[in-house]
């Protein structure tokens, strides 16, 4: 039986982003931000497609890769709260403590952000803000009893989970991927086309 390439990895190689195809458990990472989405809901898509036994896996959960309302009101920095720019980060991640609390995936390398100092419920993703560096922008869980339906403090520009337990599949698989020797998780954030 063939399982088929998921039609995501054709998107993102179509944008010129690496596809990781060699070998069983190689995690391709995807954030799907959602277009006019709204601060504060965990309304984006976190998509990790994978080989196992040779075949093609696909995960959905949901996430969100914008800071929560609390935030955007009050930045931590005088450039403005950060929102992840679209791209990919090849190994710019690794299992780690977020916070030095829980396991999670930790920013290792620099990452592109805007700054959204406006202090307002939109979300302001302008070119000229951009700021490269380690930020901490991690990939973790909000809620660590079950799931939350709003943002809030949960992300000052981290991805965020909305459910403990679709975060913990996502843990198990970086598992995974660590075990055959692939401790640099890399992660690609892209629009909804």
């Amino acid at each position: 039986m063939i399982n088929p390439r998921p039609k995501i990895l054709d998107y993102i190689a179509s944008m010129d982003y690496a596809v990781f195809e060699e070998g069983d458990w190689n995690l391709n990472i995807i954030g799907v931000r959602k277009k006019n989405g709204t601060p504060d809901k965990f309304d984006d898509t976190m998509v990790v497609c994978y080989k196992k036994n040779g075949l093609w896996q696909e995960e959905r959960w949901k996430v969100t890769t914008d800071p929560g309302l609390y935030h955007l009101f009050n930045p931590s920095r005088l450039e403005g709260t950060a929102i992840l720019c679209p791209g990919q980060y090849r190994g710019a991640w690794k299992l780690g403590l977020h916070r030095g609390s829980y396991k999670a995936l930790v920013q290792r390398k620099p990452v592109k952000v805007f700054r959204d100092a406006s202090k307002n419920e939109m979300l302001d993703m302008d070119p000229n803000t951009v700021q490269e560096g380690l930020f901490g922008i991690n990939i973790h869980r909000s809620n660590p009893r079950g799931s939350s339906t709003i943002v809030n403090k949960w992300s000052a520009g981290c991805q965020v989970f909305s459910s403990i337990y679709d975060y913990l599949d996502l843990i198990h698989l970086c598992e995974k991927q660590e075990a055959i020797g692939y401790s640099n998780f890399t992660y690609t954030l892209i629009e909804e086309p």
